[in-house]
């Protein structure tokens, strides 16, 4: 063989076939690592069905610990009910899940599916989830003991259901209790305030997005979360942090966002909802999603219970 040939046959792959011999050479554990970054949508959808390596890593319980289905870009374009994926993903967790986000679909049964599937849950995130009454979180709220960190955003949840979660989740430290800000100062109500304040007195971060508290509400999570170090009041508009209130929140928070505080980082909708006809318990300008009908919903062949073999299915054409 001439020096030519021989050092030819040395040369590198092109940039195209090395990249591809990479993806495929990766450790299980960084390939694992690189999937979870898409979330769970995405790996039911698309991930899975690239290659029997990727399919057998998406099937590890290990992947389905954490569970987010916030990826809002595909509750419009996915052929699926994400409330079947969603169950579908819980179900590949063998009972380890400790964290889990929804994004608009959650209903009550989904909840009771999410907790009677794991005793261990750490981590709950519920984002536009109007469906989810006040007697299923009474229920549930039972079944989450270990619970410490709760996102309920832009939702109808009562004082009622709170005091639930306080008296049944102990050791919860954080609380994100959010609304669609509403303009109108006069309307007030302190309910979720007082219930945070009786029943939470462990928590050690608190947002209250476009609540309707006021000072007395305030002054009640001052004294009943005497742990409290981090505390966002954006957008609570009947909240005056003047006087000695405001240097007791000074004094007693390390991190206060005050209720005219910039909104660049928050993650939803911080406009003003200025549509005065909707009810007060309900002007928080959300939107329902559409969902599949009964018909379209036997035409996929799912059922309520953990049989997704048609799912896996459909996936895999």
């Amino acid at each position: 063989m001439s020096s030519s040939l021989a050092s030819s046959s040395k040369l590198p792959l092109n940039s195209e076939e090395s990249e591809t011999r990479n993806w495929l050479d990766l450790p299980r554990d960084v390939t694992a690592t690189i999937l979870l970054k898409l979330g769970a949508i995405e790996i039911l959808n698309n991930a899975q069905r690239v290659c029997t390596q990727w399919r057998s890593i998406s099937n590890d319980p290990v992947m389905w610990r954490t569970i987010d289905m916030t990826n809002s870009s595909y509750i419009q374009k996915t052929e699926f009910n994400l409330g079947i994926m969603c169950r579908h993903a819980i179900d590949r967790s063998h009972g380890n899940l400790i964290d889990i986000s929804v994004e608009e679909f959650g209903t009550d049964d989904l909840l009771n599916y999410i907790t009677d599937s794991t005793s261990h849950l750490h981590r709950l995130q519920l984002v536009g989830c109007w469906d989810i009454s006040d007697e299923v979180w009474i229920v549930v709220s039972k079944k989450l003991p270990l619970l410490e960190e709760l996102d309920i955003t832009i939702s109808n949840l009562s004082k009622d259901a709170l005091e639930a979660i306080g008296r049944c989740c102990p050791l919860l430290k954080s609380l994100k209790f959010n609304m669609q800000a509403y303009k109108y100062q006069h309307i007030e109500c302190d309910e979720e305030a007082f219930a945070i304040a009786k029943t939470m007195p462990e928590l050690r971060h608190l947002q209250l997005f476009g609540n309707k508290l006021t000072n007395d509400g305030l002054l009640a999570i001052l004294d009943g979360c005497p742990h409290l170090e981090s505390l966002d009041l954006r957008r609570c508009l009947n909240v005056n942090l003047g006087g000695s209130l405001g240097r007791r929140c000074a004094e007693q928070i390390k991190d206060l966002r005050n209720p005219n505080a910039p909104t660049d980082d928050y993650l939803y909708d911080a406009e003003f909802d200025t549509d005065e006809s909707f009810d007060d318990d309900y002007s928080y300008g959300m939107s329902d999603i559409d969902i599949l009908s009964d018909d379209e919903y036997d035409y996929y062949g799912f059922s309520d219970g953990s049989d997704y073999d048609a799912y896996d299915d459909i996936l895999l054409v």
